[in-house]
């Protein structure tokens, strides 16, 4: 039987709720303020019909560019073909929530801003840029009391 097309054809996993996130909308999703600008993760509800995305855009990232009392704007990008365009979509607030993305950027800069004046109050001068990983220093292993251990594998037997 060939499978169907609708607006949400092969959504079975993708819309159900989590363990133990069953049941009615918790009020608290209604009382997140959203302003323009703000950066939201798309992540549709199964448990509102009302103002569900499209499944394309569930799991996408966007900013919001307008604000109304149940509902808000939100330019998300999408790649068609070989170029970018940017698609206006009005979802409703209980599918969506602030994005994390920007919050470990955003801890950075307050640490590095906290750094910067207190070692400009001491008169120095401080390297606030990310340094990679280097590699572990080489090491000796001592064989003192550390013997060896030769290891072969371990023939395989069956028993009938």
């Amino acid at each position: 039987m060939p499978h169907s097309y609708g607006y949400r054809a092969r959504t079975r996993d993708m819309f159900k709720r989590g363990f133990k996130e069953h049941g009615p909308i918790k009020l608290s999703t209604y009382l997140v303020n959203f302003q323009i600008g703000d950066i939201v993760d798309i992540k549709a509800n199964a448990a509102q019909q009302k103002g569900m995305p499209h499944k394309y855009y569930h799991g996408r990232t966007g900013i919001i560019y307008n604000v109304t009392p149940r509902a808000v704007g939100v330019i998300i990008n999408k790649v068609v073909g070989n170029r970018y365009i940017e698609k206006r979509v009005n979802i409703r607030v209980e599918h969506i929530k602030h994005s994390k993305c920007r919050q470990e950027f955003l801890d950075r800069v307050k640490r590095n801003h906290d750094a910067h004046a207190e070692a400009r109050a001491k008169g120095e001068r401080i390297n606030l840029k990310r340094q990679p990983v280097l590699p572990r220093a080489a090491h000796t292993v001592s064989i003192k009391d550390n013997a060896p251990q030769t290891m072969t594998p371990v023939p395989y037997e069956t028993t009938i």
